[in-house]
């Protein structure tokens, strides 16, 4: 029986993890005959099913009021108390709209009851669900004891309280092993380890005439290794052993090319690499403003690719992460069929390595003898080749569309009782 089904979160636009597997999530369930709607306060998603609420938007004004005085510190205003219950109180009766207007059945939670970005809006969802006992799954990606930066909060009531509460009627899910025994540690709540997936049953297309001048655009010449790192620039990702990479190479023709820009976490990262970069010898292009979400013409007259029409012209890709929840440029990495050099962050020894990648791997550190797998696995096309496919079929294995898919299945029975 098909259901009307409810996603919500603060935003589903862009490139961010939750988006990204969110979409992926409403794909399999519209497959499977059920009607996907969408709340959040910046969407991109189809107007006709849509309920934007500029309010549930993170960087909204008042959200960033609130944020400014509850995070790296240890008490609160009665100001600021009353200011979270009035925007939560808003916040639930746009809910409230949003069910009736689409008449749903069931609601996703993407994210919105797990990282704290923005609490009343975690508040009013808890609340809606013990109002309503709507059936509910939670998909959670980045629990806030996951992130230094809310350590120190005064808000402590509430996280207890929303993300995630302990409502018996949702079905929570996660996207790693250490995520899901914290979570059963820290609030006795059971959950279904879902990682994030790819469509690895119908491979890339090998042939594109918009991107043959990709490499040319991004001041790249046909002799030059293009190596791609395709992340924010923000200090967990680690670039700077990106670059000692290629200073260890030290070969002229290795370039590295980072597709986003810094975006919430400020420049100051940036400029540290930039001038890493020029010690080391190293050409780095920073390409974020020939990048968006979908192909078009600037108003310069340029070109914008979207990050995978980077992963088709890319030779490698360097993913130095010092931390990540899963590992979603891996995955697509692996799906364009390029070598990846991992840093060996904690969520991949434990769910990806001991399923049989072939990886160029580090720890903590480039050495010699790094730089030379990567080496060869540009330059030899036999070992390349032995590498990626080994990696695509294993990832197909583990990682494909019809693992969510039945998985899918069975949490929406469990909720719905259908």
């Amino acid at each position: 029986m098909p259901l009307n089904i409810g996603f919500v979160s603060t935003r589903f636009a862009g490139n961010d993890g939750v988006s990204l597997e969110s979409a992926k999530w409403a794909e399999i369930l519209a497959g499977e005959g059920h009607n996907i709607f969408w709340y959040a306060g910046r969407l991109d998603r189809d107007p006709n099913t849509s309920f934007c609420v500029p309010e549930a938007h993170f960087e909204f004004t008042e959200n960033t009021w609130i944020n400014n005085r509850i995070w790296k510190r240890y008490a609160r205003s009665p100001l600021v108390t009353e200011r979270i219950h009035e925007s939560a109180g808003y916040l639930k009766k746009t809910l409230y709209r949003y069910v009736r207007k689409f008449d749903l059945d069931m609601l996703v939670l993407e994210n919105v009851l797990t990282i704290p970005m923005h609490v009343p809006l975690g508040i009013a969802v808890t609340e809606f669900l013990c109002e309503t006992r709507i059936p509910a799954i939670a998909h959670h990606h980045d629990f806030y004891w996951e992130r230094d930066r809310f350590g120190v909060n005064a808000v402590a009531d509430y996280l207890e309280m929303a993300f995630p509460p302990r409502n018996l009627d949702i079905q929570h899910t996660v996207i790693n092993q250490p995520a899901q025994e914290e979570l059963a540690w820290r609030k006795g709540v059971p959950a279904t380890l879902i990682p994030n997936v790819f469509d690895f049953d119908n491979p890339p297309s090998t042939s594109d005439p918009y991107t043959e001048d990709l490499r040319q655009q991004l001041g790249l010449e046909e002799k030059d290794k293009f190596i791609l790192q395709p992340t924010r620039i923000v200090p967990r990702k680690g670039i700077e052993h990106s670059i000692k990479l290629l200073e260890t190479i030290a070969d002229d023709s290795y370039k590295l090319v980072i597709s986003h820009d810094a975006g919430d976490e400020g420049y100051e990262y940036r400029r540290m690499l930039s001038k890493v970069a020029r010690v080391a010898g190293v050409t780095i292009r920073f390409v974020s403003g020939r990048v968006g979400e979908t192909r078009h013409i600037n108003k310069r007259g340029q070109k914008v690719y979207t990050v995978w029409d980077l992963y088709g012209q890319a030779d490698f890709v360097t993913y130095p992460s010092v931390y990540e929840g899963f590992g979603n440029a891996l995955l697509e990495a692996v799906y364009f069929r390029l070598p990846v050099l991992i840093n060996r962050y904690s969520i991949f020894t434990r769910d990806i390595e001991p399923l049989g990648f072939k990886f160029i791997t580090m720890d903590g550190m480039v050495t010699p003898q790094v730089a030379g797998q990567v080496k060869k696995a540009i330059e030899d096309a036999k070992y390349r080749k032995e590498m990626v496919e080994c990696n695509y079929e294993t990832a197909k294995r583990h990682f494909s569309y019809s693992n969510l898919r039945r998985k899918l299945k069975v949490l929406v029975s469990n909720v719905t009782g259908t």
